[in-house]
């Protein structure tokens, strides 16, 4: 009697083990060899490095194209892209983008079209929108150009006919219009501190974020059938409860967390479990990405080594329970521990859903 008795309490023993490690104790998946996207990237060279970092680490690359003065010109932009793409097919894709200069102009439309149809001969799989639209472009009667005006309609239009994804960095953070001493993370603190002329609670003369991205929804509304993927959670990043109703209200629309990572951690201080439940709500709606770049200039070795850690650190905030702090965010913090069919959702198959990559 006493050798059953005991048999049976190693038998339990045993048992409590095996549930223990398939269910809340279960370690999170292996981070090397996890199918992972990064959707938001900016490749401004042709050396290999940042792709060969990104091979190292287990992730594939969306490289986006930007209409932005400080980057090459666009079709510099294109070359490397596309070729990028045609020597790493299954590491490499890429967005392309329209440039506004000459926007009104007569023959504006039928070039900025032609320009994105040689685009998708080269592969491109989507097109950026860029802030400057609505922060920084102005007509000839001095008027901002806000994303649904008439005049950029046929794009739309045209991108909608074509089923190609539009992917668009409209408005800044909400922190970009408030006080100093009432934005949410430090590094929109420090960033605006050194570059006030950034700082739109200084400018008042600017657009104000709601009217941004009021255009913006005009626009989707437009559009019932283009595909919308927000950069940024969609300039929504302060209340995932407010971007959970934006995304509700638009179903052909979903979002990247490029460069948002600590508004999310910023409300995981205290509400931990409303932002786990959103990620697991809207699983099929949201894409890892991180708008971390490229221009050439880069060490080989502490750009690997700087891509590694930002890769890392955002999978122990999404993967596991950890108790964290991160320098961006007043407060520890634990982890999401998302589940694995979340998390191959939002680190791979939402890429090639929504952008069609990789397939």
């Amino acid at each position: 009697m006493r050798a059953f008795f005991q048999r049976m309490c190693g038998l339990f023993v045993a048992g409590f083990l095996i549930w223990l490690l398939a269910g809340c104790g279960q370690a999170p998946p292996d981070f090397r060899s996890m199918d992972k996207t990064d959707v938001h990237v900016h490749l401004n060279t042709d050396k290999t490095d940042f792709v060969d970092a990104a091979a190292a680490c287990g992730f594939r690359l969306l490289t986006i194209n930007v209409d932005v003065a400080e980057y090459p010109p666009l079709p510099v932009q294109r070359e490397w892209a596309a070729g990028f793409r045609k020597r790493f097919p299954d590491r490499v894709a890429f967005a392309t983008a329209f440039a506004m200069k000459g926007f009104g102009e007569a023959d504006w439309l039928e070039k900025s079209l032609s320009y994105l149809d040689e685009s998708f001969a080269l592969g491109a799989a989507a097109v950026k929108v860029w802030k400057n639209i609505g922060m920084v472009e102005k007509d000839s009667d001095g008027r901002f150009i806000m994303v649904d005006d008439p005049r950029l309609k046929p794009i739309f239009d045209s991108l909608e006919r074509k089923s190609v994804p539009v992917v668009a960095h409209l408005a800044e953070p909400r922190n970009c219009w408030l006080p100093l001493e009432q934005m949410t993370v430090r590094n929109d603190r420090n960033y605006f501190q050194r570059h006030p002329e950034y700082h739109m609670f200084l400018h008042p003369e600017y657009p104000s974020q709601e009217a941004i991205l009021t255009a913006r929804d005009n626009m989707l509304e437009a559009h019932p059938g283009l595909t919308f993927i927000g950069c940024h959670l969609g300039s929504l990043e302060w209340d995932v409860d407010t971007l959970a109703s934006w995304l509700d209200r638009f179903p052909k629309a979903a979002v990247d967390m490029a460069a948002r990572v600590p508004p999310l951690q910023h409300q995981s201080v205290q509400e931990r479990d409303k932002v786990r439940n959103f990620f697991i709500r809207y699983q099929d709606r949201l894409l890892y990405a991180t708008d971390q770049s490229a221009d050439g200039t880069d060490d080989p070795a502490r750009m690997k080594e700087r891509l590694e850690k930002k890769w890392r650190t955002d999978w122990a905030y999404l993967a596991t329970d950890t108790l964290m702090t991160a320098p961006e965010v007043e407060g520890p913090f634990m982890g999401l521990k998302l589940p694995r069919s979340v998390l191959e959702k939002v680190y791979s198959k939402n890429a090639r859903k929504w952008y069609r990559i990789f397939q």
